[in-house]
């Protein structure tokens, strides 16, 4: 039951508007004068005051309790005469105002309204705090890079949007997006994560939306991956690697918000929210017509863009001892001492493959606790700059062929170049393609 405090200094009017609160199912307490409405011990809900008041003011009132409670709704009542200054006060930060006289039914319907938006800005700054306790835990350091992440992800998280988080392989695009999920209002709903380059091109348009009976020779009712995240939220990791053919159904149903499943016209209304994660450039990947243009535009409205480890600079250390206390829990062993070189040579270090590489090296310094030399940064390689651009561009294309299963088509999706180009380096640098 919400607390209203109303104060005014005529007294049948402050009964009156008491009674009238009261019959609505609302708790009221009355003050004769803004300094005894201060002075009280409790917190309540809504403040309903008059403007004109001897000694303190509605005004006065105002400013000493947003002083206090600066997220409290305060409605002020006003004379004809004092909307002037019932305008200055909404500027100060009060939530509304009421001229006199003033119908009863009207009254009661700003207080509700009132109360609507206070109970909002109150559970947008409990999920705002809930994302920072929990991302303090999971997104670890203090670097510029990483505090202009966590209030990146404040600012979206409440928001009923659709997110693209992007960035370089390995810098924790999932972890942002299970932050993002679990401070929301969703956080009780399912967490759906799908990787569109692992999923075979054949099975996609199954697996995403699922199918009925008899769709096809032995089926039976399935729900998709969309349906399984209604009420939640899901993740499409490597977006880029989506299937064209199914891009177009896809958008359908993020526009509908709705999904038919395979053999069936039915739609099946869907409540979910998409976080998609990339490590390409969308837009460029439009130019060729490898990604749909409506389909950009319409999950592109706003994103967060991921610092690659190397931009965090004093984190590295904090990091790599968090990890290794992780690995060294799990394996059972002591906490290896991190010693000041061996902080210097891991901040030395280009770490192409981010939180990733990093928890890799970790692990391997807990294991291999003997030789801490495994974290130091390699050695001066003998070769030219053209030659390890060759080498790290064909690891890249391996490794993406691999997650794509030899699909070449669809690993020329992922790495952002043309079928043709792609299959030009495939023989250049000799790859298998399984």
């Amino acid at each position: 039951m919400a607390l209203i405090h109303v104060v005014d200094d005529d007294a049948d009017h402050l009964a009156a508007l008491c009674d009238l609160l009261q019959a609505r199912g609302y708790a009221v307490a009355g003050f004769a004068s803004a300094e005894s409405a201060y002075a009280c011990a409790a917190t309540p809900d809504l403040v309903l005051s008059d403007l004109r008041m001897p000694g303190w003011d509605g005004l006065d009132l105002l400013g000493h309790l947003r002083a206090r409670h600066p997220d409290l709704a305060v409605v002020l009542l006003t004379g004809h005469g004092d909307v002037p200054q019932a305008v200055r006060a909404m500027r100060l930060g009060a939530e509304d105002f009421l001229e006199k006289p003033y119908d009863g039914a009207h009254l009661i319907a700003v207080v509700e309204r009132a109360l609507r938006n206070a109970a909002t800005r109150a559970e947008v700054a409990r999920l705002r705090h809930e994302l920072t306790r929990r991302s303090e835990a999971t997104l670890l350091g203090q670097s510029a890079a990483i505090q202009a992440l966590r209030a990146r992800i404040a600012a979206l998280a409440p928001l009923a949007i659709d997110i693209v988080v992007s960035g370089e392989t390995g810098t924790g695009k999932e972890l942002v997006a299970r932050a993002i999920h679990d401070s929301s209002s969703r956080h009780g709903g399912p967490f759906v994560v799908i990787n569109c380059a692992a999923l075979p091109e054949a099975l996609f348009e199954i697996e995403m939306f699922g199918h009925v009976a008899g769709a096809f020779p032995g089926a039976a009712d399935k729900p998709g991956k969309l349906e399984a995240a209604t009420g939640g939220t899901l993740v499409l990791d490597e977006i880029e690697a989506m299937p064209h053919a199914v891009q177009g159904k896809f958008l359908r149903a993020l526009e509908e918000r709705g999904v038919v499943r395979l053999g069936e016209n039915h739609l099946r209304p869907l409540d979910l929210r998409l976080i998609a994660l990339t490590r390409a450039d969308l837009r460029s990947l439009t130019l060729d017509g490898t990604f749909r243009p409506e389909l950009y535009f319409r999950i592109t409205g706003s994103g967060i863009q991921m610092p690659p480890l190397r931009e965090t600079g004093q984190d590295i250390p904090l990091i790599f001892t968090h990890f290794v206390a992780e690995a060294a829990r799990r394996a059972a062993r002591p906490v290896p001492t991190i010693d000041y070189a061996l902080r210097q040579r891991l901040m030395r270090r280009p770490w192409p493959g981010n939180m990733r590489e990093l928890r890799a090296v970790a692990e391997r310094f807990v294991l291999d606790i003997e030789q801490p030399d495994l974290a130091a940064a390699p050695p001066i390689s003998q070769e030219t700059l053209a030659e390890r651009v060759a080498a790290f561009e064909a690891r890249e294309i391996r490794s993406t062929l691999e997650r794509c299963r030899g699909n070449t088509e669809r690993a020329a999706q992922v790495l952002g170049m043309a079928r043709r180009t792609l299959n030009d380096k495939i023989h250049r640098y000799g790859i298998r393609v399984e």
